[in-house]
């Protein structure tokens, strides 16, 4: 749970790029580039001509490689072990040769500079920092933290909801490679993680308990093992008058954890737990 969420919870119980108003809440990717990339969700990738179409997964793969070390050489080897991670067929770099070559075709389709350079010993995709959607969370995300630390709950509130925004779902669409795009994904996955947090926390810290109720059992059931969102759902609860769901969510935790992990629930949910248990006496 992030220090900012943490402190919240005591509180309430007791890469650079260009920016615009617009798409997704608020926060529009990719202006003035002439080729912008969608990874928080499908990937998807447009021009001044509109969606272009990539279909076949390996180049989709190829891409998204090259996105997740944007201006980076990624080596031929680099790209075999993630098109093939359980070993590759003959003539693997031949391939590796064909699936650039269709990408490049793709993304050139409107005249502009190629973006995929050869460099030895692969390749490397330049592009602008604000044509690639995860780049505005890169840039919002820690000015949100800033304004939690500073407790200015409300801009911090209306900022998170915009940077939340921009998942249209799984990162990639969930697609499975070798460790680069896996380790990209993962990470990507863990700061939607902490925006959510950081959102549902400044909607507390705003006596919005009510609101967020709902919102924090669907994040349950998809995120079962992530403790703070228990404890951020009990103490909506609880500061609605409703202790015993407070505790009976609580209760679920507990089993939870120990079902999947053999673990007790951290301390500072247990602590919450005595709180509502002293308060409720």
């Amino acid at each position: 749970m992030p220090a900012a969420g943490r402190a919240g919870l005591r509180l309430a119980g007791g890469r650079s790029g260009g920016k615009s108003v617009g798409r997704s809440g608020g926060i529009r990717v990719g202006r003035g580039s002439p080729v912008r990339y969608e990874v928080l969700g499908p990937l998807r990738v447009s021009d001044a001509n509109g969606p272009v179409p990539i279909t076949a997964r390996k180049t989709e793969t190829v891409l998204a490689v090259l996105l997740a070390r944007t201006g980076q050489v990624v080596s031929v080897d680099d790209l075999v072990r993630e098109l093939w991670p359980q070993g590759p067929p003959p003539r693997a770099r031949d391939a590796v040769y064909v699936y650039v070559s269709q990408l490049r075709k793709l993304l050139a389709r409107g005249g502009e500079p190629e973006p995929i350079i050869t460099r030895a010993p692969g390749y490397v995709l330049w592009t602008l920092p604000q044509a690639i959607d995860f780049h505005a969370l890169q840039e919002h995300l820690p000015t949100a933290r800033g304004m939690m630390r500073e407790r200015r709950y409300e801009e911090a509130c209306d900022l998170l909801e915009k940077v939340v925004a921009l998942w249209r779902g799984p990162v990639l669409n969930g697609l499975q490679s070798g460790p680069v795009v896996n380790a990209f994904a993962a990470w990507l996955q863990e700061l939607q993680l902490e925006c959510t947090e950081l959102l549902v926390e400044s909607k507390l810290m705003l006596s919005r308990d009510r609101e967020v109720v709902s919102q924090l059992r669907c994040l349950i059931r998809e995120h079962p093992l992530q403790e703070t969102f228990y404890a951020q759902l009990m103490l909506a609860l609880w500061r609605s008058g409703r202790q015993a769901d407070a505790l009976q969510v609580y209760r679920s935790a507990r089993d939870t954890l120990h079902r999947e992990l053999g673990l007790e629930p951290g301390c500072w949910l247990r602590n919450l737990q005595r709180t509502i248990l002293e308060v409720r006496a």
